[in-house]
């Protein structure tokens, strides 16, 4: 892959219009004498071209360990690299055959770029993991295929985040270890203190949204989002970190408030800011153990057939058959309170 950082102004690609760009480039970012690119200046053009190559090398490292293999391109063999745009005057970003580009957003009061969120990038690369990894559909696919699609790249990015330590740091620490509270861990694509695109934390079931893309795809992304945390609190509650037996999570969901919830949970993990460590294990297992399962389901499923359904169920299989096993209980529960089994 590599990084274009266009002179002019450049329309998003669309077809026909693909890569590779053609047009005349600002100088790329060059690494220090030492081969790094921490050197460059926060605020530049050129670190914004680093930061969102890093982003998705990242990201895709992090996939290919899951996989167990490289993550080929769906595009090739037409296009051999991935180009990435690192800025447009765009209020979006997207992937696509050959590409991922990154626009910005206002919401600060001025030109914010999307480059610098390390969800919206892996959002993006995680479109093009699935796509590496599943295939693309032959023909035209159902509806929920392109909601399973915004579901799971969301889903990926939010495993991509966990593997940054200082993210642990902060959530375990700000939450005292306790994830069913809300957390900034929930906030996908958070692009200021206040705001963020969705929530992964949520009550939404099928019946609650609509058959609009982005809506129908949180009810999947909630309950991958719960089998995270389920399993994360069941090994808390089992190697004696927590007194909060998280079979009974969905009880005081339906039965308590949300102010009462968050009151009840918090008083269960009030001395683990000396745990830390032992608090972040146990979410770097369960981390990995849905990251695997996820990876893993996608052998099982057809791009030009998939339904939410279908997904939940080889996300049990994969479950039943690995690591997890013991957690697929868990697995089913999520799936079906969601009203997608």
């Amino acid at each position: 892959m590599y990084v274009i950082d266009p002179l002019i102004e450049k329309q998003p690609y669309e077809f026909p219009y693909l890569p590779p760009y053609v047009g005349a480039l600002r100088p790329p970012a060059e690494a220090g004498p030492d081969g790094h690119f921490d050197s460059i200046p926060i605020g530049t053009r050129e670190f914004e071209a680093a930061h969102t190559y890093a982003c998705v090398r990242r990201v895709l490292d992090i996939f290919e360990s899951y996989v167990g293999r490289e993550i080929p391109w769906f595009f090739e063999p037409t296009h051999v690299r991935l180009e990435i745009v690192p800025r447009l005057r765009w209020d979006n970003a997207q992937s696509g055959y050959g590409f991922l580009e990154m626009g910005e957003n206002e919401a600060r009061g001025e030109p914010w770029p999307f480059a610098l969120n390390f969800d919206a990038v892996a959002h993006e690369v995680g479109h093009l993991i699935i796509f590496g990894v599943m295939g693309v559909p032959r023909s035209d696919p159902p509806h929920e295929y392109f909601a399973y699609h915004e579901a799971v790249a969301d889903f990926i990015a939010l495993i991509g985040l966990l593997h940054f330590d200082t993210v642990l740091d902060i959530v375990l620490r700000r939450t005292r270890g306790n994830l069913l509270i809300a957390n900034e861990l929930d906030r996908f694509g958070e692009i200021s203190d206040e705001r963020q695109v969705r929530l992964f934390s949520h009550s939404l079931r099928m019946s609650d949204v609509s058959a609009e893309v982005h809506d129908l795809s949180k009810p999947f992304a909630g309950a991958l989002f719960d089998i995270l945390v389920e399993i994360y609190q069941v090994l808390l509650f089992e190697r004696g970190l927590s007194d909060l037996d998280p079979r009974d999570f969905r009880d005081l969901r339906s039965e308590l408030s949300e102010e009462d919830l968050q009151e009840q949970l918090s008083l269960s993990l009030g001395g683990n800011d000396r745990r830390l460590f032992a608090l972040k294990s146990a979410l770097e297992e369960a981390r990995d153990l849905v990251g695997e399962m996820l990876v893993r389901s996608w052998e099982e499923l057809e791009p030009h057939s998939i339904t939410f359904q279908e997904a939940a169920e080889a996300l049990i299989a994969a479950a039943e058959s690995g690591r997890a096993r013991r957690f697929a209980s868990s697995v089913i529960d999520n799936f079906a309170w969601r009203e997608i089994l």
